[in-house]
């Protein structure tokens, strides 16, 4: 196993990493990025590799040509590394004040052949971005049921339609261009249900209408959308979800229903609508295991706290990105190049600092406009499936937490087994914590909270051992 120092290490190659790296160049800094998938990107940039490259990726992806720009000037930099296929699996912080260090897995995520790596970098800058959260409901575990991302990164990376009669539901501007790939995959797109009804959409979206002047590249990018819906006739309802799905070894039909102010399904409006693919999404969620691992503080919500300089509350780690809160590509990048700035030694430009704190407003009517409401959870039913992994229903969690009286989040989790399968409660998590947190859980912690990131092999762990054995002398 190598280790390797080096002046800034950047997790994550979206648009966030993509963009401090690029500004820690510009200040001078030696700097590693660290990549996961076998491309940059990141899921904004999702496209087909570079073998069987498309001729219309400008069309699926906004600010392509910046994209391109980007990744050309990191790859031409003698002062980059740009490490594909680097799964982080720990993070260890010495005592003393020794750098981190960050253990690294390069090569195929099935855990074959990859090479051990450990960097010991002055600054680290986590840009991991944000995984889809989607509210259970009977019948979500269909298969036909996809995440909405799911079925945007198989339109743009495989132009491959998730089904011919789709509905796209949840809550979000996310869903508007899902529409678009997913139209452009020949797939017929029934409608879009939005759960959010019209009075708090309105009262998101339209609250001091001056302060929308700063973002009319957003008002552009919506306007697409909008003309690409009306001219396929898709309709769309606000204030209306999926509550089930039906089917018998694949989704058949929906149930749609109006929905109150807080989201609980308001009686006599349910409806059957016939699909042979839903795509489904309520936000997002950020990526947060890593700044946890090396103590970052984060809110209420999950969300790591940073300062104006991108500045965690662990001195020389900054975030950037959907880890300090959901607000867009736009944020992303502004949070990027400060965070790499800084990170370099080098003070941000002032048009970046305030183009992000333009995008943060933005995001907090984002948040106003379509956050999840707690009347979410009278759609399961007590034989729905919470943890996938495990296969534990929401009834079962609830029994739990009611016989034991337990008032701790990693107790009821021993219990359930909720979260604690393959996918380390990535899917689940969220929805376990309210679910116990209504059940009179005290202390709700964080089920983001993973010491080993990823699934790594004992035999990877093993020789990782032996190589460490081997170079001590």
């Amino acid at each position: 196993m190598s280790e390797k120092a080096c002046q800034v290490l950047i997790i994550g190659g979206g648009p966030a990493g993509m963009s401090a790296a690029r500004a820690a160049l510009a200040g001078g800094a030696q700097v590693v990025l660290l990549e996961a998938g076998d491309a940059l990107g990141g899921q904004f940039w999702r496209h087909l590799p570079e073998s069987r490259k498309g001729g219309e990726e400008q069309v699926l992806h906004h600010k392509w040509r910046h994209f391109n720009t980007v990744q050309r000037e990191l790859r031409d930099d003698p002062g980059c590394e740009v490490v594909l296929g680097a799964h982080v699996w720990a993070i260890e912080r010495p005592d003393g004040g020794q750098a981190p260090a960050v253990h690294v897995m390069v090569g195929p995520p099935d855990g074959a052949d990859r090479e051990p790596r450990t960097y010991l970098p002055q600054s680290i800058i986590f840009a991991t971005g944000g995984q889809e959260r989607t509210l259970p409901f009977p019948g979500w575990d269909l298969p036909g049921v996809y995440t909405a991302g799911a079925a945007q990164a198989l339109a743009k990376g495989e132009r491959v339609a998730v089904g011919q009669r789709v509905l796209v539901a949840g809550a979000g501007p996310f869903l508007l261009p899902v529409v678009t790939s997913l139209i452009r995959t020949g797939a017929t797109v029934i409608g879009v249900a939005e759960a959010s009804g019209w009075k708090r959409l309105a009262k998101g979206w339209l609250s001091r209408p001056w302060e929308l002047a700063a973002t009319r590249s957003k008002a552009g990018e919506l306007g697409g959308y909008l003309r690409e819906m009306v001219h396929h006739r898709v309709p769309y309802r606000a204030g209306t979800t999926v509550i089930a799905a039906h089917g018998e070894e694949s989704v058949e039909s929906v149930t749609l229903a109006r929905l109150d102010a807080d989201w609980k399904p308001v009686p006599g409006t349910q409806r059957r609508v016939e699909v042979d693919a839903v795509c489904v999404s309520h936000g997002f969620v950020p990526r947060t295991e890593l700044a946890l691992t090396v103590g970052c503080t984060v809110d209420a919500h999950g969300f790591v706290v940073v300062d104006d300089q991108q500045r965690t509350s662990v001195e020389n780690v900054f975030c950037a990105g959907e880890l300090t809160g959901i607000g867009g590509v736009d944020l992303a990048l502004a949070e990027g190049e400060i965070a790499g700035a800084t990170a370099a030694g080098t003070q941000p430009r002032a048009s970046v600092v305030k183009a992000r704190n333009v995008f943060r407003a933005f995001a907090e009517r984002l948040q106003t406009a379509h956050g999840i409401r707690p009347g979410w959870q009278t759609w399961p039913e007590p034989g729905t499936t919470l943890c996938r992994c495990e296969d534990v229903t929401v009834g079962e969690v609830r029994e739990v937490a009611a016989a034991t009286q337990a008032r701790g989040l990693r107790s009821l989790k021993l219990t359930t087994r909720a979260g604690l399968g393959p996918c380390q409660g990535r899917t689940c998590g969220r929805n376990t914590e309210e679910i116990l947190s209504s059940c009179g859980l005290l202390d709700p912690g964080r089920t983001a909270r993973r010491p080993i990131a990823i699934p790594v092999r004992l035999g990877e762990l093993a020789a990782t051992t032996s190589s460490q054995r081997e170079e001590t002398p």
